[in-house]
């Protein structure tokens, strides 16, 4: 309570030695007298019941009612001090190093950043709200040359009695160069000190003329912002919003909308063209930020490529700070390095496409590509690479780490009940649903794609149900399927005729045992029908001899295919990626700084636009990495399409929802979350439950602090217009669906905001984390498969049955498509060095101006550290077999914390990679 009465002001402040005035000095009255209105200003229409007892109590609030009515005769005019705050670059390059130097040199002449303070009162002279002087930062040019992280400058300010509280500054950088602002801090004033949280680029006069605006941290609904910032808080939207023309430049804070146009470079030729997404009701999709890049040549509606390593355009401020970046191109230089050898050997030899065997695989990580290519430092030194030399000759930049799926158990991939296990406690442990009917039903239309009946019949799995019937076990809630059959029949021909892609529409089956574990039963394989009468489906079941054994082996490698492939296209990039961005890009052109909603959202938009655009450029694009290495091919972002069009509902993305709508979980008030596990270990949703729970209790805090009645919800027209305009721009192919939740009361806002913040931080970790740990070792997880199953009538038939370990792994992804894939989610998987983890967030104790608020947030940052604990217990819990046990690994890729790298665990605040 301390630590919040100091932020907040309320606690009685001590006299400042920046006061030089003597009359203020030597005159009690003026400190009572502003002492009050400080505090009556920040609590302004929202004094809690908790908050005036508080006041009562403090020494302060009794001195000023005895002294209130005591008015000095005139105003009198006393300096404050401003603490400046901005971060310093760790490396810079040449051009940087000459333009700070100058910039240094200049500061001295006038060219300098200037500071002016703005007051929450209006001037009743000017009709304006209430300015100070202009200030200038001091010793820019003395402290140019440091080299810590921070750098702190002071600016004073002359203002007089009656300036009332600073609600918001004015910063103009007249150098040639921008700099990063943290944070300001004003000292001085009755109230206490007064905090400026800016994080944010400023940018020179040059480039970007008007001055920047930074708002304090006390929040503000729009009905109660103070008359003197009521201009600025609108003036401040505008300028993000923009006007929607124009080419963007990288230093612009400009955030606006677009379709997915630019994802192909059909001017490079027809292969590379791909399909618009977004703007039509036959491939919709979410809206991306605007960059305003002209079209290209051959195509008018598609926008033209930037490619790397030049940037594509996000607003300045949601680009990757230094650390996060650094951290991201040594992922990069690793996957180019992952890269460029595995070419060079194809182009070696055309006998090294594939993997000979398991030892291969296994000398990725413990050999290394270089030894085992054996290629000698001349050759390399040829190359026109040569800090890729040097990485090469320095490190293990070439060395797989090795995944975590092989840490406890070499061959734990082969097992029946490993391969079930992670349906509900590995990467993808979002599609797993109960089975409520037998045969399961397609809901393909039949007119398009047939006759779509299951070829799974009871005789199928009636040996694996310990005895039971299969109407038994469905009523007692014992089998469970994760079904692909309708996200990829329909694809099936067009990836079918792709070089090197052969895959199924897979239906993999489950038993839950009685030790509650799952076993899968049977795996049924579907591709489009040619004819009437043609075999179009199989089944394969747990084998019972060796050959048997190999089929089985394909069949589950085809269902990780299957399963890699909608993971990676629909739960991780759409669900958590792009179905996020409209709420973000919606939040800054609508919601003021100073709104409380913002504030309460800002640490879980971070880097998401970054990461996006990124992934626009070089991931999801024409020929990128995805295309390149996952089954769908150059279909990829179409079938990401189809599951936007068929499959996603914001209504049923919050977990509770989610679980009920795949009958993993029935509503049970009993139940601490409300619900009943039907698989009581299922750990990615016991986890997921108190995250969940966590999240929307201080969500529900926060809420009803600023929004006690239904009326505020909706007289609130920032907030409004935050809502209406993500659905109606930002997913506006879907924004006539009646399944959207309106926002009218309290409890609307509540489970919004929660699904928000969830689908942000603890479901994008559950499905981003873990997967080079899991994926890493391809024959765990195969992206993708090049051979179908060959039946007895097939010509590959002999081939398969004289070895099937090379069939097997001529099935499986090419060493160049390995390699590549395990480079890419190694960069995925891993934590940077200033991840902010939920219950974290920067400037903890100064984000918000609000007492209550500063508490709740430190009870919710308690309660995720006292869920990081169950979670450390559970997996230590021998009778929690899915995880725990012998080889088993423990389920933490929803434990919040973790340290940088790829650790399998820790659940960051926002989408950041």
């Amino acid at each position: 309570m301390a630590l919040a009465k100091e932020i907040m002001g309320i606690s009685v402040v001590e006299k400042s030695s920046l006061i030089s005035s003597s009359k203020v000095f030597l005159n009690p009255n003026f400190y009572q007298k502003e002492n009050q209105l400080c505090v009556d200003r920040q609590f302004q229409g929202r004094r809690s019941l908790r908050t005036r007892r508080l006041l009562r109590q403090s020494p302060m609030a009794a001195i000023s009612e005895n002294l209130i009515k005591v008015v000095p005769e005139k105003a009198v005019k006393f300096k404050v001090r401003a603490v400046v705050t901005v971060r310093n670059k760790n490396k810079e390059d040449l051009k940087e190093t000459i333009v700070k130097h100058l910039d240094a040199f200049t500061d001295k002449f006038g060219r300098n950043v200037a500071l002016e303070l703005i007051s929450t009162d209006i001037d009743p002279n000017t009709k304006g709200p209430k300015k100070s002087n202009q200030a200038v930062l001091k010793d820019w040019s003395k402290k140019s040359n440091l080299k810590t992280e921070r750098v702190n400058y002071t600016a004073e300010f002359v203002v007089d009695s009656n300036f009332g509280t600073p609600g918001a500054i004015t910063v103009t950088n007249k150098h040639q160069q921008e700099f990063f602002l943290e944070s300001i801090t004003i000292e001085g004033f009755a109230c206490g000190p007064v905090h400026f949280p800016c994080n944010s680029w400023v940018q020179s006069k040059k480039d970007h003329p008007g001055k920047r605006i930074f708002f304090s941290n006390q929040p503000y609904l729009p009905n109660e912002t103070p008359a003197g910032l009521k201009l600025l808080r609108e003036r401040e939207l505008r300028d993000l919003r923009g006007d929607g023309t124009g080419a963007r430049k990288l230093s612009d804070r400009v955030y606006d909308y677009d379709i997915y146009n630019d994802l192909g470079n059909p001017d490079k030729g027809i292969d590379l063209a791909r399909p618009k997404l977004g703007g039509s009701n036959n491939v919709p999709y979410p809206r991306r930020c605007r960059t305003g890049r002209a079209p290209t040549d051959t195509d008018m509606s598609a926008e033209s490529r930037v490619e790397k390593p030049k940037p594509l355009y996000v607003p300045r401020d949601e680009q990757f700070e230094e650390s996060k970046m650094n951290a991201f191109r040594t992922g990069r230089l690793k996957a180019v390095l992952h890269n460029l050898i595995p070419s060079l050997m194809a182009s070696i030899s055309t006998n090294n496409h594939d993997f000979k065997g398991f030892s291969d695989i296994d000398n990725l990580y413990s050999k290394g590509l270089l030894l085992k290519l054996g290629l000698q430092d001349e050759m390399l030194k040829k190359l026109p690479l040569p800090k890729v030399v040097s990485s090469i000759q320095e490190g293990d930049l070439l060395k797989y780490d090795t995944p975590k799926i092989l840490s406890k158990d070499r061959f734990a991939w082969l097992r029946d009940d490993e391969f079930a296990r992670q349906a509900i406690a590995g990467v993808n442990p979002v599609n797993i649903e109960r089975l409520q009917a037998f045969p399961p039903v397609s809901k393909l239309d039949p007119e398009i794609y047939g006759t779509q009946e299951s070829a799974l019949k009871e005789e199928h799995i009636l040996g694996h149900l310990n005895g039971m019937t299969v109407q038994e076990a469905l009523d007692a809630n014992r089998l469970y399927i994760v079904d692909y059959h309708d996200v990829y029949l329909p694809f099936l021909d067009r990836i079918n005729a792709l070089d090197g892609r052969k895959a199924y529409a897979t239906r993999t089956m489950f038993f839950l045992s009685d030790l509650g574990t799952l076993k899968p039963v049977a795996i049924e394989l579907s591709l489009p029908q040619t004819g009437p009468s043609s075999r179009s489906k199989r089944v394969v079941t747990p084998p019972v001899d060796a050959t048997g054994n190999w089929m089985w082996q394909l069949a589950k490698a085809h269902v990780c295919s299957n399963d890699a492939g909608v993971h990676q296209l629909v739960n991780h990039w759409l669900r958590t990626h792009a179905c996020l961005e409209p709420f973000i890009l919606a939040a800054h052109r609508q919601l003021s700084a100073m709104h409380p909603i913002y504030k309460l959202l800002d640490p879980h938009m971070r880097y998401t636009l970054e990461i996006n655009a990124l992934a626009r450029q070089s991931l999801i694009s024409a020929d990128g990495v995805i295309e390149a290495c996952f089954t769908p091919g150059r279909y990829c972002m179409e079938m990401s399409a189809a599951a936007y069009k068929n499959f996603w509902r914001f209504d049923l993305e919050g977990l509770p929802a989610d679980l009920i709508r795949r009958g993993m979980a029935v509503p049970d008030p009993t139940q601490p979350h409300g619900l009943k596990l039907l698989i009581e270990d299922y750990p990615y949703a016991a986890d997921g439950l108190m995250i969940w729970a966590a999240v929307e209790g201080w969500v529900r805090s926060y809420v009803n602090h600023y929004y006690p009645d239904s009326a505020r919800v909706c007289n609130d027209r920032e907030l409004q217009a935050w809502y209406a305009e993500s659905i109606n721009v930002g997913h506006a192919d879907l924004r006539n669906e009646e399944w959207w939740p309106t926002l009218a009361t309290p409890e609307d806002l509540i489970s919004i905001l929660t699904t928000l913040i969830w689908l942000a931080s603890a479901q994008h970790a559950s499905l981003n984390f873990g997967q080079y740990p899991y994926g890493g070792y391809v024959p765990n997880r195969p992206p993708l498969m090049r051979r179908l199953i060959p039946d007895e009538n097939d010509p590959e038939y002999a081939v398969f049955h004289a070895d099937p370990q090379k069939y097997f792994f001529s099935a499986l992804p090419s060493l160049l498509q390995a390699t590549k894939f395990m480079a890419v989610v190694d960069t995925l998987s891993t934590h940077s060095p200033d991840e902010e983890y939920l219950g974290d967030r920067h400037q903890q104790s100064t984000w918000t101006g609000d007492t209550e608020i500063v508490e709740a947030f430190y009870d919710f940052s308690s309660e995720i550290r006292r869920i990081e604990k169950e979670i450390d217990e559970r997996n230590a819990d021998t009778t929690l077999r899915n995880r725990c046990g012998a080889g088993v690994l423990p389920y933490e890729l929803l434990a919040p914390s973790s340290g940088p790298g790829v650790t399998c665990r820790g659940v960051p605040n926002s989408v950041s990679i």
